[in-house]
């Protein structure tokens, strides 16, 4: 097996501009692959629409790359050769034939000494194992045609054995001097038994070789836009980029804006190429069934829509799915039918579509019934939807898919309580919707990530999550995200006691469209803005938002959705009245999964029984939230069931295990104290937890005061004892 070593180079790496969006600097680091001395040439070598990614990033750094050449020509030919066979074997893709090709030809491998002297490449028992990236690539691009096309050929010729077929056909492709219709051939079928297998990386490399032997322009661009669709499978997105820019193909260029550009431009581009697909039948890029392929593009056009917020564009592709005789995705129907106030028909609508959700299946049609479950409030049918939509991702190759069903993941795991465990899975999520180039989907992961801080206390991470989320999401037409990360605020202000801040801010989501919050998210701010409106004294919009609500919850018949009516109905009258709806409100919550807004009912009922002089009642509740508050580790919401028991007069223990480290720290606080008692730096912390390098020295110095000690080696201590 051949192999590259990636070491850092030199006494020092510098560091990359902190006024780089975070999703181009990890896109940066990729490319380099993870060599920060690359990373900064090609940063500084970007463009003002590059830096803020709007371009694809360039394939390479241009002047490194010439300074390693002179490097590798300055060995002997018979060692530049050696290095040449095992490049080819390796890039641009990797082949694992290099030793069969020595044994086959007999080829002296001493010359390898010198390469290992100059310190550019070493001989294992797998095989030649490179510097760094940049030296291998350097050793095939300074060898002349004549020797390139020498290798490929012989590389082609042992590679016989069983699933080598595509990587053959690859080695072939590469030796051609010029456009062959019979080799292009024969390398989008070896394209087709990558893409099978779930190499898409491999596919994309095949394909793009075809395209260039075509002697046909049309077929040309047809294969470019089946690479581009590959590249963006494999999770390169700047490749995939800047192949469909030399397509027309606007189905692809709707879906890359989608996940990276303006979401209302996505959605006219999806609609507009589903329509041709439906019209016209296959063109370039397009597949040989013209019905199915409209189908998947208007449940594209439909997340397009679900991101802006703008519910009518559900209700226009609804409309062209009717003219076109093509019976569109659930959610999209059911979408546009609550638009329109037609909740029984969205309701059948959502249900069909969230019933959709077994094991296997295309991975969009399953987070499609997650969405359609989240609607419907069934948030056990959405947790296994999205966790199916990753796993048939994963196992078709189709990692890119993955992070954004972790998007919609986030809101199951956030109403069931497991704020702590989530986190860790969303973080990862994020990072692998930044290196794929997934910017909107990071955007939605930063909200949901600002929600988890919110419920866990981490006041300054949510703010930073939620203002970066907001930022990006207001300049890109994002209402989803956007209005996810003004509830995280909102619900931040609430727990803490800030009603009136909280308040204006959920009165704003009460609106949906473009700029005024998202329809979805109304629906989960709705319970939070009663209460907060109640504590303020200013009820009337929040009784019209709430009986919208009601008649939704009514409609769709979802215990959790039922509860938090009763409990607005509870906080919205008084005395005796407000006493049954909390006890209606309980009851329904028992056949829901919603705990910690049960635990949440059962604070606002304990503190209603308090005033109503209920004591006995009210303790026996506020005790039951309090231990709720602590498993899910909310200790703002804890410490508010604290304080209406102190005014109960009850004694009240310290907090659950204070002599736990776990206990004393929140979850972002011993995430960081971790990662620092391991020696990382602040800045490592941060490019880790992807948060400013501020807001690590701000938890470090929370975390110190919390445990009682001045530094780092004492904090070393402590996590060994604990």
């Amino acid at each position: 097996m051949v192999t590259s070593a990636n070491p850092v180079r030199g006494p020092a790496q510098p560091e990359l501009g902190p006024s780089l969006p975070e999703g181009v600097r990890v896109r940066i680091l990729r490319t380099a692959h993870g060599d920060r001395r690359a990373a900064a040439e090609l940063a500084s070598a970007l463009t003002e629409r590059q830096l803020t990614g709007v371009d694809p990033l360039p394939a390479q750094p241009p002047v490194l790359l010439r300074a390693y050449r002179q490097e590798v020509r300055a060995l002997p030919d018979t060692t530049r050769r050696l290095l040449l066979l095992a490049a080819a074997d390796q890039y641009p893709v990797d082949t694992h034939a290099f030793l069969r090709a020595v044994t086959a030809t007999r080829l002296d491998t001493r010359p390898l000494v010198t390469a290992e002297v100059a310190g550019v490449a070493h001989a294992t028992a797998g095989g030649i194992v490179f510097r760094d990236p940049w030296t291998r690539i350097a050793a095939y691009e300074t060898a002349s045609v004549t020797d390139r096309r020498a290798v490929h050929l012989l590389l082609a010729r042992v590679l016989r054995g069983e699933g080598e077929s595509p990587r053959r056909s690859w080695h072939r492709g590469a030796a051609a001097l010029g456009p062959s219709r019979r080799l292009a051939a024969e390398l989008r079928a070896a394209a087709h038994t990558a893409r099978t297998a779930g190499d898409h990386a491999l596919a994309c490399a095949l394909v793009e070789r075809a395209a260039a032997l075509s002697p046909e322009p049309s077929e040309r661009a047809r294969l470019l836009a089946r690479a581009a669709a590959d590249a963006w499978r494999s999770g390169d997105a700047d490749r995939a980029r800047r192949l469909v820019a030399a397509t027309d193909d606007d189905a692809l260029g709707g879906l890359l804006a989608l996940r990276a550009g303006n979401a209302t431009d996505a959605f006219d581009a999806l609609l507009t190429a589903a329509v041709r697909y439906a019209e016209d039948g296959p063109g370039p890029a397009r597949t040989d069934h013209p019905q199915h392929a409209a189908v998947h593009l208007l449940a594209r056009a439909t997340e397009a829509a679900i991101y802006t917020g703008d519910l009518r564009r559900c209700r226009e592709a609804a409309a062209v799915a009717d003219r076109l005789g093509i019976v569109p995705p659930g959610t999209l129907g059911g979408l546009a039918a609550a638009f329109e106030g037609r909740y029984d028909d969205a309701r059948d609508l959502l249900k069909a579509a969230a019933g959709r959700c077994g094991p296997g299946g295309d991975p969009t049609l399953l987070i499609h019934s997650g969405i359609a479950a989240l609607m419907l409030g069934d948030h056990t049918a959405a947790a296994t939807a999205t966790v199916r939509a990753a796993a048939s991702a994963r196992a078709g190759g189709d990692g890119v898919t993955v992070p954004q069903a972790m998007e919609f993941r986030a809101y199951a795991d956030f109403w069931t309580g497991r704020p702590r465990a989530a986190e860790a899975a969303t973080l990862e999520a994020l990072r692998q919707a930044y290196t794929t180039g997934q910017d909107n989907g990071a955007c939605h992961l930063q909200a949901a990530l600002a929600m988890f801080a919110a419920v866990t206390g981490d006041e300054d991470v949510c703010r930073e999550r939620a203002e970066a989320a907001r930022s990006y999401a207001l300049a890109r037409g994002l209402g989803l995200p956007a209005a996810l990360a003004l509830f995280a605020l909102a619900f931040l202000d609430l727990s803490t006691g800030r009603f009136a801040a909280s308040a204006a801010r959920l009165r704003a989501l009460a609106g949906f469209g473009p700029g005024h919050g998202h329809r979805a998210i109304r629906h989960i701010a709705t319970p939070h803005y009663v209460e907060a409106a109640v504590r303020t004294g200013d009820t009337r919009v929040a009784r019209a938002a709430h009986a919208d609500y009601d008649h939704w919850a009514r409609t769709v018949r979802s215990p959790d959705d039922l509860a938090l009516s009763a409990r607005c109905r509870a906080l919205l009258a008084s005395g005796a009245e407000a006493v049954e709806h909390y006890r209606t409100a309980l009851d329904l919550h028992a056949s829901g999964t919603r705990d910690f807004e049960r635990a949440r009912t059962e604070l606002l009922f304990g503190g209603a029984l308090r005033r109503l002089r209920h004591r006995t009642e009210a303790r026996d509740r506020l005790h039951s939230a309090l231990e709720a508050f602590e498993h899910f580790g909310s200790p703002q919401c804890a410490a508010v069931a604290r304080t209406e028991l102190r005014v109960l007069g009850e004694p009240v223990s310290p907090v659950r295990g204070a002599d736990d480290l776990v206990a004393r720290l929140t979850a972002q606080q011993l995430m960081v104290a971790r990662m620092a008692a391991d020696g990382a730096t602040n800045r490592e912390i941060a490019a880790r937890l992807l948060l400013s390098p501020r807001t690590i020295d701000h938890h470090l110095r929370g975390v110190f005061a919390r445990l009682g000690i001045r530094s780092r080696i004492e904090l070393v201590r402590l996590l060994g004892e604990g």
